[in-house]
């Protein structure tokens, strides 16, 4: 299973840095690099809504599931 996180494209459409985004929902550089990166096990619920508030988007719009390909 695995969870994809979109928020680059999202900012990218948005045309909104990364910096700003981490300034107006209260987090830091840091964190908000690690949750793009998907190298984060897990996030607050309330973290998700101050993205899509801010940009304006939908949870979906930001995570998206793939199956993985199982080889047999």
């Amino acid at each position: 299973m695995a969870i994809i996180i979109n928020l680059d494209v999202m900012l990218a459409k948005r045309k909104i840095k990364s910096k700003d985004l981490a300034n107006a929902i209260g987090i830091t550089e840091q964190n908000l690099s690690l949750l793009k990166q998907g190298k984060v096990k897990g996030f607050r619920l309330t973290t998700l809504e101050a993205i899509c508030q801010y940009l304006d988007c939908q949870p979906g719009d930001i995570l998206e599931y793939r199956a993985d390909s199982k080889v047999d």
